[in-house]
């Protein structure tokens, strides 16, 4: 199609790349990273999964750990019997980055994404250690590091400390990339997980604000410039098959954000303003019954995710309801962000909705209800006082429980569960080789042995000196990883220091 004018402004107003960014934030049409999220079993495994989608044209990747892995576990700990490589690769040491990342040059990626959460720190310094490695700049590649540990007390339950040292790890890392990495994104301000647990689209993007507000709050305290965080910031958001109200919720996310760099936190830098924006189309729209039907609901949402102008785009396989996506699986997924990008037009065009009475009136009121939500948990105490009271876990379950039953009763049609059901011929469903945990045990304790002790002791006792005292971790970090400390003895030892996180009961 013919591309439309991007300085267009229905209402005589605002136009695309302007303050508020409610139409996105460049009037420039462009195409969004695709970068599909992938990993399984071993390192070796997960290596040639990422090649194959870098070679069907993805232009980035992102990296699912394992449960144990993003809590801090070995492989070889009797807690993680299991679950190693199961929902994500097993990751224990610089050795198994190493391989994870072999044959792939680091300079030549535009994004490396990962679940990183409560290890943010840990990945950080991982990729840092082998970019010093490989004698290749950090700030020659793109580092995309979740690192939102907040809304693990929320959402997902990977936290291993009590919440105020989780935000000053967190904020470690922020603070490092800020200073010396600016080209790495060291926190993804995710919602996605919030929603997928069953929170309406305003407290996705309302909740996730406030955690962002706390890692703010900490990073300022420190004395660094909101305009030195800020533009480095991308926030995490989950696309579902609501066409039009998810498109808003996107606008209006930019908006709300825009308004609080600069009218609360001072920014003028409009970087700092303009909200980049990882969409990931919801995971909990799929269902297990009729799996091939996640195929319609993969293109619709991608679609939206066009139409609302991100950033970067995860799409999700049609068997993720039955396990990790197979490679044909994972294959057709980035196809389909292929054909929305390149075969539909949608662009060629910013913000082709802009001016559609229900896009707008649902922009406008979104964006009321964000800010009262907003301000709630600012009286509440802020989000770290709303983890610790139990207040966002109370709202979470109500929520989630309201949409369970609009399931339940038809309200909400599902196609192939509530409505038209049928039997579906069987998919071949990814399994993971119980193989894998074994030789991954046997590896770590391998790394484990063969390096330099003198030089691991050293590397250990000052990063429990550095997360004693008051210094930014991640130096220390870097050290520890670099003498192959494993994530579970880093984790151990922080662990032994901040104490680990007892959740609060809400009845």
């Amino acid at each position: 199609m013919d591309r439309l004018r991007t300085d267009y402004a229905p209402d005589g107003s605002e136009r695309p790349g302007e303050y508020p960014y409610t139409r996105g934030i460049s009037d420039t049409p462009r195409v969004w990273t695709m970068g599909q999220y992938a990993g399984f079993g071993s390192a070796a495994e997960s290596n040639r999964r990422f090649r194959a989608l870098l070679d069907a044209g993805g232009t980035g990747f992102s990296v699912a750990l394992d449960l144990p892995t993003q809590m801090g576990m070995d492989s070889d700990d009797a807690r993680a019997a299991g679950e190693v490589g199961r929902v994500g690769v097993a990751i224990d040491s610089l050795a198994d980055i190493e391989i994870l990342m072999d044959g792939i040059p680091l300079e030549e990626i535009s994004q490396v994404r990962t679940t990183a959460n409560s290890i943010g720190y840990v990945w950080a310094a991982l990729f840092l250690a082998l970019a010093r490695k490989r004698g290749v700049d950090p700030n020659e590649f793109g580092m995309f590091i979740q690192n939102d540990v907040l809304k693990e007390y929320i959402a997902r339950g990977t936290q291993m400390f009590p919440p105020e040292p989780s935000l000053r790890l967190a904020v470690d890392t922020i603070e490092h990339c800020a200073t010396h990495v600016s080209r790495w994104v060291p926190l993804a301000m995710s919602g996605y997980h919030i929603r997928e647990s069953g929170a309406d689209a305003v407290q996705e993007v309302a909740w996730t604000f406030a955690n962002a507000r706390a890692y703010l709050d900490e990073a300022r305290r420190r004395g660094v410039s909101i305009d030195a965080v800020a533009p480095t910031l991308f926030t995490f958001l989950s696309v579902t098959i609501d066409v039009l109200p998810e498109v808003a919720k996107l606008r209006a996310a930019r908006r709300v954000w825009a308004r609080l760099m600069r009218e609360t936190y001072g920014a003028v830098d409009p970087r700092s303003m303009q909200l980049r924006i990882f969409a990931f189309t919801a995971g909990s729209t799929f269902t297990a019954q009729q799996p091939m039907n996640n195929v319609v609901r993969a293109s619709v949402e991608a679609t939206v995710a066009a139409l609302a102008g991100v950033q970067t785009l995860h799409v999700s396989a049609y068997d993720e309801a039955l396990g990790v996506p197979t490679e044909a699986a994972a294959t057709l997924a980035l196809r389909t962000q292929q054909v929305v990008a390149y075969e539909t037009g949608l662009t060629e065009t910013v913000d082709p909705l802009a001016g559609s009475y229900a896009i707008e009136a649902l922009t406008d009121d979104l964006e009321r209800r964000m800010w009262d939500t907003l301000r709630d948990i600012e009286q509440r105490g802020g989000a770290l006082r709303c983890i610790e009271s139990g207040f966002f876990a109370d709202q979470l379950s109500e929520s989630a429980y309201r949409h369970a039953q609009e399931v339940d009763s038809g309200e909400r049609v599902v196609v192939g569960v509530n409505r038209f059901p049928a039997e579906a011929d069987p998919l071949e469903v990814f399994m993971p080789d119980p193989a894998t945990e074994n030789a991954q045990a046997a590896a770590v304790r391998e790394v484990r042995s063969r390096r330099d002790e003198s030089r691991w002791q050293a590397a250990m006792e000052r990063l429990g000196e550095s997360a004693r005292g008051d210094e930014n971790i991640l130096p220390a970090c870097v050290e520890a990883v670099s003498a192959y400390a494993t994530v579970g003895e880093i984790c151990t030892t922080l662990r032994e220091i901040h104490g680990s996180w007892v959740p609060t009961t809400v009845y």
